[in-house]
């Protein structure tokens, strides 16, 4: 088994991990040949939500080599904390005393103890050169428990409608996080999307109208997405399902306001968000690494419905 890579893109690596590292403590990343996926699918995350995430090895590698006996893939769980912190100490907005040159990741072993190893070259201020080497320590899956990961079963979304900057949804859903535990999130197939809490003592709706429908339909997983991206979007089987219903008849879903707001940490990597509701049974969100056009790969949040007894 072995596997090198240079980190290319160390920014958005370290953005891309920021957006995942509040959900769980551990996370597992899967390395192929052509694409990385880092997931996090505890049950016992806040609200139930999930992240399975595929990107583009090109969008973030150089010199990227990888051998195993599963098909050339590599599947390890680790601390995500310990990942970013590395990562963090190499990227452009460190404060470090040095500027990164190269960052080197790789497979190693130390003291039968399996290692993802990070060399990091630069040269300080006065021109030295200097090499720093971070080790985060790592568990190797069984091509059989890599086999039980299964991304969760939804139906076909009612409506996909593209969101507002998630940097402009975080201080509105920061505002009604303290008011109430649950968050509706409504749209319809004509460009309306609101948000709306309910209590015995407060009701608060915020609407967007003019929001952009897109008909590119939910894959069946994160890296079958990935792979369409390149290709224009395409009339899917469900459409003319879709087609019957009323373009302003709003579906929606109850859902963790907790939940949604660790969803919105994405917005350090988000350019397009595409949210997709199934009606009272889930929300499916899929945040762009890169312009939609080009993106180098996608970061799925499953977010679960939630029922309330009156």
């Amino acid at each position: 088994m072995r596997f090198r890579a240079s980190i290319e893109n160390v920014d958005t690596f370290y953005r891309i991990l920021q957006a995942v590292e509040k959900l769980q403590k551990k996370c597992i990343i899967k390395f192929s040949e052509e694409v990385m996926c880092i997931i996090c699918n505890s049950e016992a995350n806040e609200g139930g939500i999930q992240v399975w995430s595929c990107i583009k090895v090109d969008s973030l590698f150089t010199s990227y080599r990888i051998q195993s006996n599963a098909a050339n893939v590599i599947t390890m769980a680790l601390s995500a904390e310990a990942l970013l912190a590395t990562l963090r100490s190499a990227s452009t907005s460190s404060k470090s005393a040095y500027e990164t040159e190269e960052i080197v990741m790789k497979l190693a072993k130390k003291n039968d103890q399996a290692m993802l190893t990070f060399e990091i070259s630069g040269m300080t201020r006065q021109g030295r050169k200097v090499r720093v080497a971070h080790d985060v320590k790592i568990e190797v899956m069984k091509p059989a428990d890599v086999a039980n990961l299964k991304e969760p079963m939804c139906p076909e979304p009612d409506v996909h409608i593209i969101l507002p900057p998630l940097q402009k949804l975080r201080p509105i859903v920061e505002r009604l996080r303290p008011m109430s535990d649950f968050l509706a999130v409504r749209a319809n197939n004509n460009g309306r999307l609101q948000l709306s809490i309910r209590t015995d003592g407060v009701t608060v709706d915020t609407e967007w109208k003019n929001c952009k429908n897109t008909s590119r339909g939910k894959q069946s997983d994160a890296h079958n997405f990935l792979l369409t991206l390149d290709r224009s979007a395409s009339t899917s089987s469900q459409e003319p399902e879709q087609e019957l219903r009323d373009p302003d008849e709003l579906s929606s879903v109850l859902v963790s306001t907790r939940s949604f707001f660790k969803f919105l940490n994405s917005h350090v990597v988000s350019t397009t968000t595409i949210a997709c509701i199934c009606q009272n049974h889930c929300m499916i969100l899929y945040v762009y690494v890169g312009d939609l056009a080009d993106a180098g790969g996608v970061l799925t949040f499953y977010i679960p419905g939630q029922i309330i007894d009156e």
